[in-house]
C-alpha cells in the first residue's frame, strides 16, 4: 500500500512493527522502523472511529475504503504500540512483526486469503475479499483487472486511454537511473547487413527490397535480470536488439535468443521483472531466478509455462554471443506498394551453429572470468573471426493465422519451422568493435516502434506495450527527449528534420523564427510526405471496450509440452535438472507444489522426475488448466539446439596444457590442425612466462594454469612431458583443469606421460579421451569435431 505523508519535514516517527486484527469494523495498520512524517493516511472501513495509542483515526465519510475511501491519522505520540476500535473498551495489544516497506500491499493482517478466479484467456486473477487491501493507482483509484491491458476486443489493439497501463508501465521504466531496468548488462559491435533475397513484391522497405545493398547496422547482446556487475554466464534470457540505419530511417528489431516470452499482456511486465530481480527487502539473489518471489509469480502465471521451458532449457546458458539464435518474438506486418498485408516474424541464425555449455561449467566460468561473453565477441572481432548471422522470415497471410492451432498474436506461442519454414533473405556481419562502451554500448536505445515504412505492427499486446515502454524508458535514462541526438542513436543513412525544440541536453541549435508547420512565413522548411511517409496498414478495428484476454490465448500447456518433446534426451535430462535445482532453493514449499502440478499438466513425466529430483513424495497437486494439454501436436527438430546443429570446431577453442620438455612435434602438430580447422589454439603452462618444448624452443603461454581452466575451452590437449606430469601431480588446478574437462563432457587428448595426470583426475577411458601418437593433429581434431561427449553424461551426474 502506499501510505500518503503529511507533517513538518522535521516530524519524524520511529515506530516498530505492529500487527493486529481488530472486529469486523477495523484493522491495524503495520509499520516498520523508519524515519517518516509524522502523520500518514491508512484505510479503515467503518464510520468509527479508530484509536491507536497516541494516534486518533476519524472516519468521518462513508465506510469504504476499500472500495476507494480513506482515513487521516492524527499523530500525538511517537509510538504506535496499541490499538482498539471505538466499539470496544478494551485495549489490545499488538503483536509485533517484522513489516514490509511502506510501498507494499501487505501492511494489513487480513481475514481471508485473496479470492482466484480464471479469466477466459487462462491468466489467474487474485481478488480482494473482506477486508483486504485493495490495489490501486498511485492517484487511490482502484483496480479492477491487473491482468489485461484495455484493449478494442480481446484480441484488438491496445487503447492508449489506458492509464492504468500506462501509470504502471511508467512507473517501471524510470525505476533505475542511470542502468537499465533489464538488460543492463550488455555488449555491443558494429557491422553491416547485406540483403541476398528481395522483399520487394511484399514490402515498400528499400532495406528488405534491394538485393546487394549494405546497411550499416549496431547489435547490443545482454542478459536481462542482472545488473550491469553481474556475471555474463548467468541462466538467463539473452537480449538481441539491432539498429539497422536504413536510408529511410532507423529500424530496431529488439529481440531476445528465446523465440516467446512470459506474459501475454503488457500490464505484467513490471510483475515478472520485479519477481525476477533481487527480491526487495534483502537485495538478493543477483542475476538468478531460483528464489521464491520468481517462481511464486510463475506458479500462478500458467501463460509463463512455454517460457519456462525455454529458459531452463540449456539455450539460456549459450556457449558465445557468436553461438545464439536471436527472434524478433512478435508478428509484425510487411505492406506493399499496393497496401496489401504479409504477416512476419524474424529470425536471426548464427553461422557458427548453437551451442551451450553445461550448468556447472557455466558457474564455473564465471568464476574464472565473469566477463567471458564480452571477452569473446571482443577477440573474434579484433582477431578478424567476424561473427555472421543469417537473417530468416516466416511469412504467412490471414488465411494461415485463422487457421493455425494457436494465435499468432499471443507472445508465449510460436510457429513451428515445419508448419512455416524460414525464408533466408539476408546476412549481418558484425565487424568492428565499438570505440567507447558508455559512448556506444551504454547509451543506445532500442524501441520496437521504430520502423520504416513498409514494416508495421500486428495487433499482439504486448508488442503494443513496448512500443511505449521502450521510448519512455530512455526519457529518463538518458536524461530527456533528446536522447536520439546521441551519436550512436541517430539515423545514418537518411537525414532527420523536424519541429521539435528544446527540452534537457539539447544538442542542436535550430535556426529561423518558426518552429512549426504549417506556416507561410517558411514555406521551404520540413513538410509531411504522403508518398513516402509512414503509413499505418488500415487493418479494420471493432469490438467492445474492455479488459480481458482472448480466449484465444488460454492453452498455456501445449506448446510447453512440444517443446521438451522435441527436444534430444541429453537437452530434456538438462530441463530436469534445471527445474530441480531451481525450486530446491525456493523456500516455501506450497510455490514447490504447485508448481509440480504445472508441470504435470505439460508432461507427467517431467513432474514425476522433477518431484523425485525435490524429495517430494506426496501427490502431484492437480492446478486447474483453461484449456486440455493437446497431445497430437508433432514434434519439432527445429526447436532442438543439438538435433540441427552440425558439430564444429570452426570458431571454437581449443586449450592446450603444457610443460618443460613437453613433446614440440605433438604441440606443433595439435596447432596446426586445430588452426587448420578454424579453430583458436591457445597454450596453458604453470607459468604466464611459458616453457621450453623438447627441441629447446620457447613456447610462449596464454594462460598461467590458475587463470586458464578447461571451463574456457572447448576441447583440451595435455601435452605434458613425463617430469612435467610429475610436478602437475602436485597441483590441483592441474587436476582439476583435467577433471573438469571430463566431467563436461569435452574431448581430451593426451600424450602417453600425462596419463597419470587423467588417472589422478578420474578420467575413465572413452570414445572422447585419445592418446596422441603419431597423426597426432588429425586424430584429436577429427575426435574433437564430434563435440560433447552426451554418452559420458550419466557416469558424472544424477539424471533424475
Amino acid at each position: 500500500m502506499h501510505y500518503s505523508h503529511w507533517g513538518r519535514p522535521d516530524q519524524a516517527l520511529a515506530t516498530r512493527s505492529v500487527a493486529k486484527s481488530l472486529n469486523d469494523d477495523g484493522f491495524v495498520i503495520e509499520a516498520r522502523m523508519m524515519s517518516i512524517p509524522r502523520c500518514i493516511s491508512v484505510g479503515y472501513p467503518t464510520h468509527k472511529s479508530l484509536e491507536l495509542r497516541g494516534f486518533v483515526v476519524n472516519r468521518k465519510e462513508p465506510a469504504g475504503f476499500w472500495k476507494g475511501g480513506a482515513a487521516a491519522v492524527i499523530p500525538t505520540s511517537p509510538e504506535l504500540v496499541m490499538a482498539k476500535s471505538s466499539k470496544s473498551s478494551s485495549a489490545r495489544p499488538a503483536a509485533p512483526k517484522p513489516g514490509p516497506a511502506t510501498t507494499t500491499a501487505r501492511t494489513a493482517k487480513v481475514s481471508a486469503a485473496p479470492e482466484i478466479t480464471t479469466g477466459v484467456g487462462g491468466e489467474v486473477h487474485q481478488t480482494a475479499s473482506g477486508h483486504q487491501l485493495r490495489l490501486t493507482t498511485n492517484m487511490g483509484h482502484v483496480i479492477a483487472d491487473d491482468q489485461n491491458s484495455l484493449k478494442a476486443g480481446p484480441r484488438g489493439p491496445t487503447l492508449l486511454e489506458d492509464f492504468i497501463l500506462r501509470e504502471k508501465i511508467t512507473h517501471f521504466d524510470h525505476e533505475r537511473i542511470p542502468e537499465r531496468v533489464v538488460h543492463a548488462r550488455g555488449t555491443g559491435a558494429h557491422g553491416f547487413f547485406e540483403l541476398t533475397d528481395s522483399l520487394a513484391d511484399l514490402t515498400t522497405a528499400r532495406i528488405l527490397g534491394e538485393v546487394g545493398e549494405k546497411t550499416e547496422v549496431f547489435v547490443r547482446f545482454s542478459t536481462v535480470a542482472g545488473s550491469k556487475g553481474s556475471m555474463d554466464l548467468a541462466r538467463d534470457v539473452r537480449g538481441f536488439a539491432v539498429k539497422f540505419y536504413t536510408r529511410d530511417g532507423n529500424w530496431d528489431l529488439v529481440g531476445n535468443n528465446i523465440p516467446v516470452f512470459f506474459i501475454q499482456d503488457p500490464i505484467k511486465f513490471p510483475d515478472i521483472i520485479h519477481a525476477a530481480k533481487p527480491e526487495p527487502d534483502r537485495g538478493f539473489p543477483q542475476a538468478q531466478t531460483a528464489h521464491d518471489t520468481f517462481w511464486d509469480f510463475i506458479a500462478m502465471t500458467p501463460e509463463s509455462m512455454h517460457m519456462i521451458m525455454w529458459i531452463m532449457s540449456d539455450r539460456t546458458l549459450p556457449r558465445s554471443y557468436r553461438m545464439i539464435e536471436g527472434f524478433g518474438v512478435h508478428t509484425f506486418r510487411l505492406v506493399d506498394a499496393q497496401g496489401r498485408s504479409t504477416f512476419v516474424k524474424f529470425h536471426w541464425r548464427p553461422k557458427l551453429g548453437a551451442q551451450s555449455v553445461l550448468w556447472d561449467e557455466a558457474v564455473k566460468i564465471n568464476g574464472a572470468d565473469p566477463d567471458y561473453h564480452r571477452r569473446d565477441l571482443w577477440n573474434a572481432i579484433d582477431k578478424g573471426d567476424f561473427p555472421e548471422w543469417e537473417l530468416g522470415v516466416q511469412l504467412f497471410d490471414e488465411a494461415f493465422a485463422d487457421s493455425f492451432d494457436f494465435d499468432h498474436l499471443d507472445s508465449t506461442k510460436l510457429i513451428p519451422e515445419e508448419l512455416v519454414p524460414l525464408r533466408i533473405i539476408g546476412r549481418m556481419v558484425l565487424d568492428r568493435n565499438i570505440d567507447n562502451h558508455f559512448a556506444e554500448t551504454e547509451q543506445v536505445a532500442f524501441c520496437t516502434a521504430n520502423v520504416p515504412p513498409g514494416i508495421d505492427f500486428s495487433d499482439d499486446p504486448l508488442l503494443h506495450g513496448r512500443n511505449f515502454s521502450y521510448h519512455d524508458t530512455q526519457l529518463i535514462r538518458l536524461g530527456g527527449p533528446n536522447f536520439h541526438q546521441i551519436p550512436i542513436n541517430q539515423p545514418k543513412g537518411c537525414p532527420f528534420a523536424n519541429f521539435q525544440r528544446d527540452g534537457h541536453m539539447q544538442m542542436t541549435v535550430p535556426k529561423g523564427r518558426v518552429a512549426y508547420q504549417p506556416s507561410l512565413l517558411d514555406p521551404r522548411n520540413a513538410r509531411e510526405d504522403p508518398v513516402a511517409g509512414f503509413k499505418s496498414f488500415p487493418a479494420p478495428v471493432e469490438g467492445t471496450k474492455l479488459r480481458a484476454r482472448s480466449e484465444t490465448f488460454s492453452d498455456h500447456y501445449s506448446q510447453a509440452r512440444q517443446f521438451f518433446l522435441s527436444q534430444t534426451e541429453p537437452e530434456q535430462n538438462h530441463i530436469i535438472n534445471a527445474l530441480v535445482f531451481e525450486l530446491s532453493k525456493v523456500e516455501t514449499a506450497e510455490i514447490r507444489e504447485r508448481m509440480l502440478g504445472h508441470l504435470s499438466n505439460i508432461e507427467t513425466s517431467i513432474a514425476t522426475r522433477v518431484a523425485t529430483g525435490l524429495g517430494f513424495a506426496g501427490a502431484i497437486p492437480v492446478v486447474d488448466a483453461a484449456q486440455p494439454t493437446r497431445r497430437d501436436l508433432e514434434l519439432s527438430p527445429a526447436l532442438s539446439i543439438l538435433a540441427k546443429t552440425t558439430p564444429s570446431l570452426l570458431g571454437r577453442m581449443v586449450g592446450c596444457l603444457v610443460t618443460e620438455g613437453s613433446d614440440a612435434s605433438l604441440v606443433n602438430a595439435v596447432r596446426d590442425a586445430v588452426t587448420d580447422a578454424g579453430a583458436k589454439f591457445l597454450v596453458v603452462a604453470p607459468t604466464v612466462g611459458g616453457v621450453t618444448l623438447s627441441d629447446g624452443a620457447t613456447q610462449a603461454a596464454d594462460y598461467q594454469l590458475q587463470g586458464g581452466p578447461s571451463v574456457l575451452f572447448d576441447a583440451v590437449v595435455v601435452a605434458a612431458s613425463e617430469e612435467g606430469a610429475a610436478q602437475l601431480l602436485k597441483e590441483a588446478s592441474a587436476i582439476d583443469f583435467v577433471h573438469n574437462a571430463f566431467v563436461h563432457l569435452k574431448v581430451i587428448g593426451h600424450s602417453r606421460a600425462s596419463q597419470p595426470l587423467l588417472d589422478k583426475a578420474g578420467v575413465v577411458p572413452d570414445a572422447g579421451v585419445v592418446a596422441l601418437g603419431k597423426g597426432a593433429g588429425a586424430t584429436f581434431v577429427k575426435t574433437a569435431g564430434v563435440g560433447r561427449l552426451w554418452d559420458r553424461e550419466p557416469s558424472v551426474r544424477t539424471v533424475f
